[in-house]
């Protein structure tokens, strides 16, 4: 997909090339990936690291290695350094987010709208997410991927896998399911799974 195009741009490309499009899924990403591209611009002009997490960077690894397995997700996730949070704060306003605490969760929300569709999760790396957790998110040690024609920060696979892992909720299975089903989870990253974590993955195989 080429960078810049709108999403009827898109459509109608599509539609002189004979391509079968899900309408729904291609505007929901369309929307998520111009979020993304908003606050990434903002946190790379102020030198912020972050790391693409969560739903869409599933999708993005998925899309990549096989987007029969590609799934819908519904936020963009950054992993993020905790003392950088006043510098995200100040570099997202310059691009018209605002920032809200709401129901122990920190998100950055586009534009005047007060809606959580379109959020931004902030999850600070090197901590729990819930202090129920096996264990705390990783270091913020990014791949560099091109998204709709422009550069994005996104967490390795290994450390995605095992943050789906850790939290195991119903989305988190199904995201697990996929990342396997397009082949990701190889013997070399299983391999550097914990043992409880690596029970929890054989789960999902016999189970779903």
């Amino acid at each position: 997909m080429q960078a810049g195009l709108t999403f009827f741009e898109f459509l109608n490309n599509a539609a002189q090339q004979g391509d079968a499009v899900n309408i729904m899924f291609e505007q929901r990403l369309f929307d998520l990936v111009g979020i993304l591209h908003k606050i990434s611009d903002a946190l790379t002009a102020e030198q912020v690291p972050y790391e693409l997490i969560g739903g869409l960077a599933v999708l993005i690894h998925v899309e990549e290695a096989n987007p029969e397995h590609s799934t819908l997700t519904r936020d963009v996730d950054l992993l993020v350094l905790r003392s950088d949070l006043d510098r995200i704060k100040q570099a997202a306003a310059k691009s018209n987010f605002h920032f809200r605490h709401a129901a122990g969760v920190d998100m950055l929300l586009y534009g005047s709208t007060e809606s959580t569709k379109n959020a931004v999760h902030l999850i600070f790396s090197g901590e729990k997410v819930r202090p129920n957790y096996l264990s705390p998110t990783p270091p913020i040690e990014p791949e560099h991927k091109l998204i709709h024609g422009q550069e994005v920060m996104v967490i390795p696979v290994t450390d995605l896998v095992r943050m789906k892992l850790t939290s195991f909720r119903d989305k988190d299975r199904v995201h697990v399911r996929s990342l396997d089903s397009a082949g990701l989870i190889t013997p070399a990253v299983e391999g550097r799974l914990s043992p409880e974590l690596v029970e929890r993955l054989q789960h999902i195989r016999v189970t779903e």
